[in-house]
């Protein structure tokens, strides 16, 4: 049974930081109690831990506006975070988790804002018919957290930006998103500011745990091992070293001939790559073939792996197309 309540607002917007916040909160929470974790993310895209980045998001697109990727501790679809997005996180002991109860302190919060909302099938929450929060799910020694978005504001526009899956083929035995009808709740209640929402959520969470709501001190955080996961959550092998194996390919018709070009990658970086061409020179295909293997996956990377040959226009043509790409 839970005993004690808290609450957490992170200030900052920096993702990494953020999720080995939410990994401390969860290694820490004090038996018997449920943390209530408010944190934002600016111009980010956080995939869920089984999915493949490159399907899920633009990542070259993302990147060249000045975004990042992420790849949290949660199963799940990809989400794209702005500030007028508000993050929730519910961090408890495995016994006292109850998932329910946890929504429950949602759609208190949003009546108290004149909001009516409701549960729709295991992980989303709808107003007026539309999705405005998608929830996902983690447990680790014998401790769970739930947590998700709540869509305030969110520039819709850049759902579709950088969540669209790439012309090319791409098949993964990765974990794929669904698109769904979404909402802003601003759209519903006007007024509505993140201050506000982040009061309502306190109170809810007093007003269905029965129990005065206390802030979670800062003097409780270890900033170095905080920091230990930030380095991890930020390194490739963690963002990009997914054994997800998945195959990818792509054609074009150059002035030179056709070029097909498939690629069989595995945490991250090609395994095999096979290009079918009618080009007259068959052995400079073969080379740019060879000279794909073991580099990253990637528009940037494998575009500069191919400049390495001998400068070629067929080459130069490929790599301009490739950079085209996005992915």
């Amino acid at each position: 049974m839970v005993e004690r309540t808290y609450y957490y607002i992170q200030q900052e917007t920096e993702p990494f930081r953020n999720l080995a916040l939410e990994r401390y909160l969860l290694e820490n929470v004090p038996k018997h109690s449920c943390i209530l974790y408010l944190w934002q993310n600016q111009h980010t895209v956080v995939i869920g831990r089984n999915q493949n980045c490159w399907q899920e998001c633009k990542l070259q697109q993302l990147e060249q506006d000045g975004g990042v990727m992420v790849r949290r501790l949660s199963g799940g679809g990809a989400v794209y975070h702005d500030l007028g997005n508000l993050n929730f996180t519910f961090l408890i002991g495995k016994k006292d988790y109850h998932v329910p109860r946890q929504l429950d302190v949602i759609l208190h919060a949003l009546r108290q804002l004149g909001i009516e909302a409701q549960k729709s099938g295991r992980n989303d929450l709808i107003a007026d018919g539309r999705k405005f929060s998608g929830n996902a799910f983690y447990e680790s020694g014998g401790r769970c957290y739930h947590h998700g978005t709540l869509m305030m504001d969110v520039d819709r526009e850049m759902l579709g930006k950088y969540l669209r899956v790439s012309a090319s083929k791409l098949a993964s035995k990765g974990v794929t998103s669904v698109q769904s009808r979404v909402v802003n709740l601003k759209e519903l209640n006007l007024e509505l500011t993140k201050e506000k929402l982040e009061q309502a959520l306190i109170d809810g969470m007093q007003a269905v745990y029965g129990h005065q709501v206390q802030p979670y001190s800062q003097v409780w955080l270890d900033e170095e091992i905080i920091a230990a996961y930030e380095r991890e959550f930020r390194s490739d092998a963690w963002r990009f070293g997914q054994r997800i194996p998945f195959s990818w390919e792509t054609e074009h018709r150059f002035s030179w001939g056709n070029f097909q070009l498939q690629c069989q990658a595995n945490c991250g970086k090609i395994q095999q790559a096979v290009i079918y061409s009618d080009a007259m020179d068959a052995n400079l295909i073969g080379e740019m073939a060879a000279q794909l293997a073991g580099c990253a996956f990637g528009s940037k990377a494998m575009a500069q792996r191919l400049s390495q040959l001998e400068p070629r226009q067929e080459i130069a043509d490929v790599c301009q197309y490739l950079l085209e790409q996005d992915i």
